[in-house]
């Protein structure tokens, strides 16, 4: 689907990995605002990281964070010294990006799904889901779908496609077929149907809430 319509495809096969500094893993980002922002200047910034070792994690002033275990047992992480055991996969858990965190693996090498976002610019909301679900992009939203488990195809509303309680289709209101780990950005354009068998994760971007908003 071309870039007017308010969609891009960002496949796992073009990401490249990042190394990080201590050796315990490395990185493979997947979007970031603004583009090609790096670690001390995004607004918000989603990645899928390799961890291979115990260490601590990278401080980020000012960022709240995300973290879906993906792939692996999990995780023993202590933040700012409060434990918190991370071992159910496909289970979005907020943290303090700027609070000391140290990672301790259960049994091996795990793969996590990090939303990051600078909590003075940005709010997002993770949620993981499966199955079908309609996805709108009010004004001023940003949307991403990154499939976690398993292929999700995503189809336009109102073009003949099927709908949320129609049977699985294909042709006219199909757009395009994520892999695992693709992801699709969506800025606006038309409705579209999300449609996974296994696991996809939807985060949604938007401003940060005004100090009137948060007082109501």
């Amino acid at each position: 689907m071309s870039g007017g319509d308010g969609l891009r495809l960002l496949r796992a096969a073009d990401r490249g990995a990042t190394p990080w500094k201590n050796g315990g893993g490395v990185t493979r980002e997947i979007a970031a605002r603004p583009e090609g922002a790096g670690t001390g200047d995004f607004a918000w910034r989603v990645s899928l990281a390799e961890v291979a070792a115990d260490g601590p994690f990278s401080s980020f002033p000012g960022v709240d964070r995300t973290l879906t275990l993906a792939e692996g047992a999990g995780m023993d992480l202590a933040v700012a010294g409060v434990r918190h055991l991370v071992d159910e996969r496909f289970a979005p858990r907020d943290f303090a990006g700027d609070e000391p965190t140290d990672c301790r693996l259960l049994d091996g090498p795990v793969v996590n799904f990090n939303v990051m976002y600078r909590r003075s610019e940005t709010r997002a909301q993770t949620a993981v889901v499966r199955g079908v679900l309609a996805l709108a992009v009010p004004p001023g939203e940003t949307l991403l779908i990154v499939a976690l488990d398993g292929p999700a195809v995503l189809h336009r509303t109102g073009d003949g496609g099927p709908g949320p309680g129609s049977g699985s289709g294909s042709g006219a209101g199909r757009v395009e077929e994520l892999a695992p780990y693709d992801a699709a950005l969506l800025t606006g354009g038309p409705d579209l149907i999300l449609r996974t068998a296994g696991r996809a994760a939807v985060v949604r971007f938007g401003p940060a809430p005004t100090v009137d908003t948060l007082s109501e």
